[in-house]
């Protein structure tokens, strides 16, 4: 069961997200924030494993709540997933930045939605890889690393292995791609994450292009 917290400041929009994600089997929502500051609060008293967290909040926005989140050590197994009004909002690479693991625009479809949440919440891949690496390219401008290392502590086939990551790929994408078994794939992306420091895929693909491992324009 994916226990899932809500957090915007619309009344309306938060009953419509908990009405979709209580119809939807193995999820269920824990809790509704109308603010950041509220949001990191029900996280933990819920013991949320997911947060769908809207970017535009009072008291505290949604990038400093999952700033919160991720620096919050009893915190360290949920996920964020923020939500936009636009697909183009640079707040997302900032949301990234602060431990997000992947972004929706709110006029997605209900079903988008729900695989979102089972995406993030397994930690598998980053979500909508192909707008989320636009949104890269397009303000990733100044350095300001994510991760405790960088691409030069790993090996060459790890390197790869990120760059592939870095584009979007799954595990399974990634093994089909460089010859190798889904659980190989599944192992250096671990190995990786755990060599960075990174908390889930997205501060992957962030440490990827701001090192320079992968460049605007060769998705």
């Amino acid at each position: 069961m994916i226990r899932v917290l809500l957090a915007d400041d619309q009344t309306l929009v938060r009953a419509a997200f908990a009405m979709l994600v209580e119809s939807a089997p193995g999820m269920a929502v824990v809790g509704q924030a109308g603010t950041g500051r509220e949001a990191v609060e029900l996280a933990r008293s819920a013991r949320a494993d997911l947060v769908v967290m809207d970017v535009r909040m009072p008291d505290v926005d949604g990038i400093e709540a999952t700033r919160l989140i991720a620096a919050d050590e009893d915190l360290a197994g949920v996920k964020v997933l923020v939500l936009t009004t636009y697909d183009t909002d640079e707040n997302i690479v900032e949301a990234l930045r602060a431990g997000a693991s992947g972004f929706l625009v709110k006029d997605t479809r209900p079903a988008e939605l729900l695989d979102a949440i089972r995406t993030v919440a397994a930690g598998e891949a980053l979500l909508s890889p192909g707008p989320t690496a636009r949104l890269i390219e397009r303000f990733l401008r100044t350095p300001a690393a994510p991760v405790a290392g960088g691409p030069e502590c790993l090996s060459e086939r790890e390197r790869e292995v990120l760059a592939l990551v870095a584009r979007g790929l799954n595990n399974t994408e990634v093994a089909d791609v460089l010859g190798l078994s889904p659980l190989t794939a599944k192992t250096h992306v671990s190995r990786i994450m755990g060599k960075l420091g990174a908390r889930d895929r997205a501060q992957l693909v962030i440490v990827a292009y701001e090192s320079g491992l992968v460049r605007p324009g060769s998705m």
